[in-house]
């Protein structure tokens, strides 16, 4: 059985650690050495730090945080945020990231996906989809610019067709941030997730609505994830690491304690 991993973010804006619901309303959490010191600490499988405005401002995640997190934590740490190069997800690997993640200059130049796969290998390479329900055409859409709420944009593409295209290009992994669950502590989308698992063979990770332990086994037990992603349940102490590891072990379900 394969491994499920556990996987806190940090959602960073202005050098904070933020958190909104539904890609909304975001408050300051906490600082991001600390966060992110705290969960290497708790057993998290892996990090990632969001840059939420990154794409919005034009502009790259800031190195020197790439660089300070890199030496204080034991666990592999993928870098998301204006990534929009192949030069300057190297930088970012240079400085200790082991992934880099892309969402909207994905979906601005999907070609990058395959020149990203090209020079840096599929193991390093994972897209974000940002998934919104649109109800009036009854259907999921992927995001871009979600950092901002008044600079969002709902594309034309479907989540499931956006999916198969990523995966065509080569990417090694797919995080399925589900916009309509997040932060709600509500559950995962479990549904639009299966949707679009069934259809793909590269790893996927579910982001969006963890609200308490039962939930990871849920989605770990209904669908073919391979990871769970989860923000203010962590941040706000809902659930502790340690103590969730052992909850899914208890429960069938294979993690790395």
């Amino acid at each position: 059985m394969l491994t499920k991993r556990i996987i806190p973010c940090l959602d960073v804006r202005d050098g904070r650690v933020v958190k909104g619901v539904n890609f909304k309303n975001h408050t300051i959490v906490g600082d991001i050495s600390e966060l992110a010191s705290k969960y290497s600490n708790e057993g998290a499988d892996e990090l990632v730090f969001y840059d939420i405005t990154a794409s919005t401002e034009n502009r790259t995640v800031p190195k020197k945080w790439i660089k300070e997190i890199a030496s204080i934590i034991n666990i592999p740490f993928c870098v998301a945020g204006g990534i929009q190069t192949v030069k300057d997800a190297i930088q970012i690997l240079e400085l200790g990231a082991d992934k880099i993640s892309i969402n909207s200059p994905a979906l601005k130049n999907p070609d990058l996906i395959n020149e990203l796969v090209k020079n840096l290998g599929q193991q390093c390479v994972v897209i974000g989809i940002d998934s919104f329900w649109n109800a009036m055409n009854n259907d999921y859409y992927a995001c871009k610019f979600t950092g901002k709420e008044d600079k969002t944009i709902i594309t034309k593409r479907t989540v499931l067709s956006w999916a198969k295209e990523v995966e065509s290009r080569g990417a090694g992994e797919i995080v399925i941030n589900t916009m309509n669950s997040d932060g709600t502590k509500l559950g995962f989308d479990i549904d639009q997730i299966n949707q679009i698992t069934s259809d793909l063979t590269i790893p996927c990770i579910a982001s969006g609505g963890a609200g308490n332990m039962k939930h990871f086994a849920d989605v770990f037990e209904k669908t073919r994830v391979t990871g769970a992603l989860a923000a203010s349940v962590f941040h706000k102490n809902i659930v502790n690491i340690k103590e969730l590891k052992l909850f899914l072990s208890n429960q069938n379900i294979c993690v790395r304690q």
